[in-house]
């Protein structure tokens, strides 16, 4: 079974935990809802029992089917949604606050979330506003805990004060360090647990992408600079080379990605998504993976930010996080 780990506010959750982004239909190409709840049952018996969605994935759709998968196993499963998704203005006001959580406890089929998170900040609305509404949640019982996504610091310390965060979700990979800087110091502080998502680069870590004609037509990752052209073809190499040193310890290279991000801190869980079963096997052994001074040290080598070519995002995403 996996193991667990604490992230802030008392929330225990299994160390790695399972990204439902990707059973959505439209988002990485087409899905298959039996495979997706085979799947996320599977994930429930290996003990991958943190399973992160939104209300935006499909538009309920992965909510749904995560509400299907976890009938009547609802007391071995840590759900987290999230509502306000791109940052549009008004999302944060206390009334959407309210509407939303309803609609997710309907899609969720569920009286309680145990993590609901502030998707994107609302630029229009202050941040201790919308974190106030969100605690009334907590006190009428419909929420657990709390936690904000893609937040900046000063965000994340005012949100804090107003009520106890138990996580702040951001994108943190081999590929997306950003968060080192001054997020994650910041979390330690202040006892908050960080939730990685993309923890495989969005597929990048997977190994098995190498050409824009390696993802599926309507892709959304073809509209991004890590994914396109000459970056991505850079990219590709450092992957391979990843792939090398991982095959040299037994692990695959995304077993490597997600044992480094759980070496990074104890209140570190990453958040992989896959449809496939064997995928999620892998990913749930890497929570075992021990990397020796050596390996972390020639992974330090390779992780260098000149060897990542091409931002997380386009401007219009990139100006919607950090804020």
């Amino acid at each position: 079974m996996v193991p667990t780990r604490t992230l802030g506010d008392g929330l225990t959750v299994s160390a790695v935990g399972f990204g439902a982004m990707v059973i959505a239909p439209g988002i990485y190409g087409e899905t298959s809802d039996s495979e997706s709840l085979a799947t996320l049952r599977r994930a429930l018996d290996l003990g991958v029992t943190f399973i992160d969605t939104a209300d935006v994935y499909g538009m309920g759709h992965s909510e749904r089917l995560v509400g299907e998968a976890v009938a009547g196993r609802r007391d071995e499963v840590t759900i987290a949604t999230k509502f306000g998704a791109g940052g549009r203005e008004g999302l944060g006001r206390p009334e959407y606050v309210h509407q939303a959580i309803d609609r997710s406890l309907k899609n969720l089929n569920t009286d309680h979330v145990d993590l609901y998170y502030l998707h994107r900040v609302d630029p229009s609305t202050p941040i201790e506003v919308t974190v106030g509404a969100m605690a009334e949640l907590v006190q009428e019982g419909k929420v657990r805990h709390i936690g904000l996504s893609e937040a900046a610091p000063d965000t994340i310390a005012r949100g804090h004060e107003v009520h106890p965060l138990a996580a702040v979700q951001t994108e943190y990979s081999m590929f997306s360090r950003d968060p080192e800087a001054a997020i994650m110091p910041m979390l330690r502080d202040l006892g908050i647990g960080f939730v990685a998502y993309s923890p495989l680069g969005r597929g990048l870590l997977g190994g098995a992408i190498h050409a824009e004609t390696d993802l599926p037509e309507g892709d959304w990752r073809r509209s991004v600079p890590r994914f396109q052209g000459d970056n991505l073809e850079r990219n590709s190499g450092t992957v391979q080379a990843l792939g090398e040193l991982a095959a040299s310890r037994g692990l695959s290279v995304a077993q490597l990605a997600l044992a480094w991000l759980l070496h990074q801190g104890p209140n570190v869980v990453p958040i992989p998504g896959t449809r496939k079963a064997s995928n999620l096997e892998l990913n749930a052994a890497a929570a075992d993976v021990e990397l020796d001074a050596g390996t972390l040290a020639r992974l330090d080598e390779l992780l260098q930010p000149a060897n990542v070519a091409g931002e997380r995002g386009d401007a219009g995403y990139l100006a919607r996080v950090n804020i």
